[in-house]
């Protein structure tokens, strides 16, 4: 009896030592565990998705290599945890991706005007020619916007319409014409500029809301459901580029649920995800924002995995990022801070309370500290009727959060999604309210108390998607044009400013036990880059990207020395697209 207890305990070892062989090994890499400052290992493990073991190349070659197993030589370079966005709106801009002309990057106000008018000689008649979102004028070389009388004279006989920040858009002469625009045409909160003699300029301003800017941007050319995920799977694979391997869509204006939705959930359930999406649920209508949440809360069911092939690879997560319509703390730093409506607290409280009493996690979009005292009122009123008791909850942006509404952060155990907004506004911010005398937002002081707090772009609508512009923020404090925005003693470090974007991100969606770090048992998303992140100087930084990238142990995405490994992509449609002649993010600055 006694030999065949040992008998079956050898076989059942030899089993448990099969389960463990990996997938895949990557090795001779300087791979960062993220655990704490300066910890890397030259190779890991992985197995179905998961991190096995990390150590040395030896060992782990020796430990976990068959030979099914694929091996990836990193040859030196460092690997990092995939980082993951807090905040995007990665859905929305999924379906129109291929529509737009993207001056993210781009050096020159000259080179742009020249990509517009490039542009418009191959898009077909009645079709827009759009630039949305990720520029400003510091980040050109020439220091200003271009003027409606140069984006008329380049395109003229095509619509054209580009935005600035959300406070400003350009709109050329046959814009105005195909939309049938009049002095009489108005909409609420926004000014469309006339000239002496009442004709329209072609330039849009938001004063207290962004309408007519987005009400426009409606109104212009929308892809095929075919295009659209083609589109999708394009701008998914362009955040693979920078090592993105999971983000948290934040949801936005015009994006309706579930139809905006439908486009990746299909992607998800044929398992053509390359990103792990965690997805907001936003009430579109103004007045029928609490009968939506009643209606979702009752229907859907949040963190059900849609991906069939990749853990927590599309899951509805909660409720935000704007709520209610009269909570909607716009941020336009052309303007003066605009005060929330007397009905806040009343549209808020029932939302709140039906979310909390249902344990749905929410976000909430809040710029302003004075927004943020008003709705932290709603908040403490909820929980000492239905307690919060460990429910996720977030601010997002949070600039000019006060230390007191810090602790008041602390005491309901919410979280902070920062965004680098300011580094397309800071000199914005500047000229409205002067230069700041502490961190905007506070994120060191947020951190020094314990609150959980993770980096997003809040891309496309303001800023670029490009993770790295980001990073180059958090550890310089500068702004896109190079001026110096935060006090220099209150930027982050190297290790603190990767880990908000990486382990710091993933506690918006649940999952800081799971991913995050480079460690056993966490997932085998990372990336290996194409340049030392630990030890370029900080104005590089903004020029890395990923050379490999591998989300749920499979590669995604592989460039350089590993093109060979980059898996196929359908080319982009339809032929007219600015991403198959331009690429979206432009070359290194």
């Amino acid at each position: 009896m006694k030999q065949l207890f040992v008998t079956l305990l050898f076989f059942f070892g030899l089993f448990a030592q099969s389960q463990e062989k990996a997938d895949l090994i990557i090795y001779n890499g300087k791979i960062a565990t993220m655990q704490k400052p300066g910890e890397f290992v030259q190779a890991l493990a992985a197995k179905d998705g998961i991190i096995l073991a990390t150590g040395t190349s030896k060992n782990i070659l020796e430990s976990y290599k068959t030979t099914a197993t694929k091996i990836i030589d990193a040859k030196g370079k460092t690997v990092i945890p995939g980082l993951n966005d807090s905040h995007i709106h990665v859905i929305r801009e999924g379906l129109n991706y291929n529509a737009e002309l993207r001056w993210d990057g781009v050096k020159t106000l000259k080179r742009a005007m020249e990509m517009l008018k490039e542009q418009a000689a191959r898009t077909p008649p009645g079709v827009w020619i759009k630039v949305i979102g990720g520029w400003n004028e510091f980040g050109f070389e020439e220091k200003r916007q271009p003027t409606i009388d140069e984006i008329n004279a380049a395109v003229p006989d095509k619509p054209v319409f580009i935005t600035y920040l959300y406070g400003k858009a350009f709109l050329n002469k046959k814009g105005i014409e195909v939309l049938g625009y009049t002095k009489d045409t108005h909409y609420e909160g926004s000014v469309l500029e006339q000239d002496k003699n009442g004709n329209l300029t072609g330039l849009m301003f938001a004063k207290e809301t962004p309408k007519a800017i987005y009400t426009t941007l409606g109104l212009t050319t929308k892809l095929t459901p075919e295009e659209r995920i083609n589109s999708s799977l394009q701008f998914n694979r362009e955040l693979n580029r920078f090592g993105l391997t999971s983000v948290i869509d934040a949801a936005g204006g015009s994006q309706n649920f579930p139809s905006d939705y439908a486009t990746s959930m299909d992607l998800a359930k044929q398992g053509k995800l390359n990103l792990r999406i965690s997805y907001y649920l936003f009430a579109q209508q103004k007045g029928r924002e609490l009968q939506d949440y009643e209606k979702w809360v009752a229907e859907t069911v949040i963190n059900k995995n849609d991906n069939l092939l990749t853990a927590n690879g599309y899951t509805e997560e909660g409720a935000g990022e704007n709520i209610v319509a009269s909570a909607a703390d716009f941020e336009n730093f052309l303007e003066p801070r605009i005060v929330l409506s007397d009905e806040m607290e009343k549209d808020l409280e029932p939302i709140i309370r039906l979310l909390v009493k249902n344990r749905w996690p929410f976000r909430l979009h809040a710029t302003y500290g004075e927004s943020i005292d008003r709705m932290l009122n709603v908040f403490e009123k909820v929980n000492k009727e239905i307690p919060f008791n460990g429910l996720r909850w977030l601010f997002d942006h949070a600039e000019t959060i006060t230390p007191q509404e810090l602790e008041r952060v602390k005491a309901l155990n919410g979280g902070i999604a920062v965004q680098f907004r300011m580094y397309f506004q800071g000199e914005l911010y500047e000229k409205m309210y002067g230069a700041p005398k502490t961190q905007l937002p506070p994120i060191k002081k947020m951190l020094e108390m314990g609150i959980p707090v993770g980096m997003g772009t809040d891309a496309t609508r303001i800023s670029t998607y490009n993770p790295w512009m980001a990073l180059h923020w958090l550890i310089t404090g500068k702004t896109l044009g190079g001026m110096q925005f935060w006090p220099k003693d209150q930027v982050l470090d190297k290790f603190t400013a990767l880990k908000l974007y990486t382990s710091g991100s993933a506690w918006f969606s649940g999952e800081e036990a799971e991913k995050g770090k480079l460690i056993k048992g966490m997932y085998a998303d990372f990336s290996i880059l194409s340049e030392d992140y630990f030890t370029v100087p900080a104005d590089k930084v903004r020029n890395i990207e990923s050379d490999l990238t591998i989300v749920n142990g499979k590669v995604v995405y592989g460039a350089r020395d590993f093109k060979s490994l980059d898996p196929a992509i359908a080319p982009v449609i339809p032929e007219w697209s600015p991403v198959k002649y331009f690429g979206g993010y432009s070359p290194k600055l």
